[in-house]
C-alpha cells in the first residue's frame, strides 16, 4: 500500500474501516478475558469520541493530553483527537503529578484523558498548578472531587447514540482537511537531563517513517499479530508497532502490564513485538537460569545446542554461506531445545525489533540462534524514530543496521552521528533555541557517538554526554563495559562511573535468584538480601567476577572498586526511564555517598572493594 498518497493516519484508518471491515483490529484484556474490536467497530468508536470532543469545544490545533498506560482507551483517544483535528500529547503513566503539570502547562492543554483514579488523583494533587485544564476524561468510572469534575470516555462519546450520517460527514470532513504538514503529536522527551522538550512530529514524519521501517525490516505477513507492551507515549512503540499495524490492517493486542508480558504472549501468541535491551537481557538471564537447574545431561544438551545455533546463525545470516550439514544439526537441536524455548513466548514469534539502546552482541546472537531474530535498530524521538534498522538480509549482531531509505548519515569531527531525512522533526515546541542548537544546515545532531563501516552498518558507541573522560585524559564509553558486566550470571544491572576521576567504579545489582542459589550451595547464613550482600564470601565472589572481566579490558578501563545495591534499579525507584534506560544523574545523586566513598577509600589508603547499600533501598 502506498501510505505516502494519504495525507494523514486517520485518513488511512478511515479507508481501512472499509477495506478490513470485519477483521480484528485491537485486542485488550478486561475482567481476565481478551476482547476485540474489528476495524469497523474501532473506527466507529473513534468517530464517536471525535464527535464528543468537538461538542466539548476542541478546536483544530488544540493540544489534548493522554495520561495513561497502554489500553484500548488510549488508542481511541489518539485517533479521536486527530480525527477532530486536535493534537494528542502523551504523558507517561509513570510520571508524577508535578511532571504531568509541567507538560500540561507547556503545551497549554485544556482537556486531559486519564486511565484510572490513580492518574486522576495525581492531577488533583496539583490542581492549583494546572488552571488551564477544563475537562478531565477517564477510561474508568469513579467519583471525582467536586472542585475537579471527571467524566468517562463513554459519556463524552455518547456510545449509546449511533453515529448519524450527519455526524460521520462532519468528522470525516475534518479528517479530509488534515495535511502532511499538520502536527500529528507532541512528544515530550523523558527529561533525564533538565526539563523535557516537546518534539513536534508531523503526519508526514510518521507516515514516511512507517514506510521506511517496513521497507527496511520487511513488511507484515498476512495474519500478523503484534503484542504491544512498551509505552505508547514513546515513539518507538507508537510508530513501529501501533501505527504500523493499524495502517497495514493487522491485529494489535495490548499487554496487561509489563510484568505479565510473558503470560500474555502465551495467550495472544504474537508473531511480532518491539522491545528494549532490558527485556532481552532478562530473557537471556532467565533461560540460562533455567538451564542451570537442569540435570547434567540436559544442561550439556542445552549448551551444545546454543553453540550449534550460534555457528548456524553466523554462517547463514552473517557470512551468507550454505549451511549444509550444519543445517541438519541445527534442525535437530531446534526440535529438541529451541522449539521448547520459543513455545514459552507463544510459539509464533517470527521476529522482534529492539530499540532504545544498542543490544549487546552476545545476547543478540543468542536470540538469532534460538530462532527469534531480533532486528536491532536506532532512532530518536526527534526522528520519528527510525534512522537505521537490521533485516534478515542485512544484519550484524553488534550493529544497529543500515540507514533507512531517503536518509543521509555522516560522522561529525567529534564522532557524533548526524542525520538528515524526511522523518526529522519539525522542531521543539516553543523552544526555537533548542531547535537551532541541535539542527545545523538540516543535519540533526543525535548526541550519540557512532561509527559506520565500509558496508554501511552503523555501530553506536555511547551517548556523547555519557562518555567518561578520566583524570588521566582517557575517553571511555561506559555502555560496552556495563553490557559485559550484565552478561555475568551473578549481575542483573550495572552502571559505571569515573568522569574526571582517576579510575572507574561501578554500582551493581545482583541476580537475586543466582545469589540465593549460591548461598544455599555454599551454606551461607543470612537474614535477608541486605545482609547477604554484606557477607565477606559474597564480596569475594563479586571480586572474582570483576577481576575476570578486568583481564579482558585495557588497564585504564578496568573497574577498580564496586558497590552492591541489593535491589534492581526501577522506574518506581527513579533510576530508570519509562523505556528502561539508566538515569545516570539520578542514580549518582541517590547513591552519591557510596560512589564518593569508593574514590575516597583509595585516597585514604583504605582497602575497599565492596560496600552493600542499605537503608534507602530497603
Amino acid at each position: 500500500m502506498d501510505f505516502l498518497s494519504y495525507q494523514s493516519i486517520p485518513a488511512i484508518l478511515k479507508d481501512n474501516s472499509i477495506r478490513y471491515r470485519d477483521k480484528t483490529a485491537i485486542s485488550y484484556k478486561k475482567s481476565g478475558v481478551f476482547l476485540s474490536l474489528t476495524y469497523d467497530q474501532f473506527y466507529t468508536r473513534v468517530l464517536q469520541l471525535a464527535r464528543g470532543l468537538c461538542k466539548a469545544g476542541m478546536q483544530p490545533g488544540d493540544k489534548v493530553a493522554i495520561f495513561s498506560e497502554n489500553r484500548l482507551g488510549w488508542a481511541i483517544s489518539d485517533f479521536g483527537i486527530q480525527s477532530g483535528r486536535g493534537v494528542p500529547v502523551p504523558i507517561y503513566a509513570t510520571n508524577t503529578g508535578e511532571q504531568a503539570a509541567y507538560i500540561l502547562n507547556h503545551c497549554e492543554a485544556k482537556i486531559v484523558f486519564v486511565s484510572t483514579k490513580g492518574q486522576y488523583e495525581k492531577l488533583l494533587e496539583v490542581r492549583d498548578q494546572i488552571p488551564n485544564v477544563e475537562l478531565v476524561i477517564s477510561y474508568e468510572r469513579f467519583m471525582g472531587d467536586r472542585s475537579f469534575p471527571v467524566y468517562t470516555q463513554y459519556q463524552l462519546s455518547e456510545v449509546s447514540t449511533p453515529i448519524s450520517q450527519e455526524d460521520r460527514d462532519l468528522i470525516e470532513d475534518k479528517i479530509d482537511q488534515v495535511r502532511h504538514e499538520d502536527i500529528l503529536t507532541l512528544i515530550y522527551t523523558s527529561g533525564t537531563t533538565g526539563r523535557p522538550k516537546g518534539v513536534i512530529l508531523t503526519q508526514y514524519n510518521v507516515i514516511c517513517n512507517v514506510t521506511q521501517a517496513l521497507r527496511q525490516v520487511g513488511g507484515w505477513i498476512e495474519d500478523e499479530t503484534f503484542l504491544s507492551f512498551l509505552p505508547l507515549s514513546h515513539i518507538l512503540e507508537r510508530t513501529c508497532g501501533y501505527y504500523g499495524c493499524l495502517m497495514c490492517g493487522k491485529h494489535i493486542a495490548f499487554a496487561e502490564d509489563v510484568k505479565k508480558v510473558v503470560e500474555n504472549m502465551d495467550e495472544i501468541r504474537p508473531t511480532f513485538m518491539i522491545s528494549v535491551p532490558r527485556l532481552f537481557e532478562k530473557v537471556h538471564s532467565r533461560i540460562y537460569e533455567s538451564a542451570h537447574q537442569m540435570s547434567s545431561f540436559r544442561k550439556a544438551m542445552f549448551h551444545r545446542a546454543v553453540s550449534v545455533g550460534r555457528e548456524y546463525a553466523n554462517k547463514k545470516y552473517i557470512d551468507k554461506k550454505p549451511v549444509g550439514l550444519l543445517g541438519l544439526k541445527y534442525r535437530f537441536f531446534d526440535r529438541l531445545v529451541f522449539r521448547k524455548i520459543r513455545k514459552r513466548f507463544g510459539g509464533q514469534l517470527r521476529g522482534m525489533v529492539c530499540g532504545g539502546a544498542p543490544l549487546d552482541k552476545t545476547i543478540n546472537e543468542f536470540m538469532w540462534a534460538i530462532g527469534i531474530p531480533v532486528f536491532n535498530g536506532y532512532g530518536l524521538t526527534e526522528t520519528s524514530p527510525v534512522v537505521t534498522a537490521s533485516s534478515l538480509d542485512q544484519v550484524r549482531f553488534d550493529s544497529v543496521g543500515k540507514k533507512v531509505e531517503k536518509t543521509d548519515l555522516k560522522i561529525g569531527e567529534d564522532g557524533e552521528l548526524l542525520v538528515k531525512g524526511p522523518q526529522l522533526m519539525k522542531g521543539y515546541f516553543k523552544n526555537d533555541k533548542a531547535t537551532e542548537e541541535c539542527v545545523e544546515d538540516g543535519w540533526f545532531k543525535t548526541g550519540d557517538i557512532a561509527r559506520i563501516d565500509e558496508e554501511g552498518f552503523v555501530y553506536i558507541v555511547d551517548r556523547k554526554k555519557e562518555i567518561i573522560v578520566t583524570a588521566g585524559g582517557k575517553n571511555i564509553a561506559p555502555q560496552p563495559i556495563e553490557n559485559e558486566l550484565k552478561l555475568d550470571k551473578f549481575i542483573s544491572q550495572a552502571i559505571v562511573f569515573g568522569d574526571r576521576k582517576p579510575y572507574l567504579t561501578a554500582l551493581l545489582t545482583p541476580n537475586i535468584e543466582r545469589l540465593i542459589d549460591y548461598s544455599r550451595q555454599n551454606q551461607i547464613d543470612y537474614i535477608d538480601i541486605y545482609e547477604l550482600v554484606k557477607s565477606s564470601r559474597i564480596t569475594k565472589l563479586y571480586d572474582e567476577r570483576i577481576d575476570e572481566l578486568n583481564r579482558s579490558l585495557p588497564p585504564y578501563s578496568t573497574i577498580k572498586y564496586f558497590a552492591l545495591v541489593p535491589k534492581d534499579f526501577s522506574i518506581d525507584g527513579g533510576e530508570l526511564t519509562p523505556t528502561l534506560k539508566l538515569k545516570r544523574k539520578e542514580i549518582y545523586n541517590k547513591y552519591k555517598a557510596i560512589v564518593d566513598e569508593m574514590y575516597m577509600s583509595q585516597e585514604n589508603g583504605v582497602v575497599f572493594k565492596n560496600k552493600a547499600v542499605v537503608g534507602e533501598t530497603q
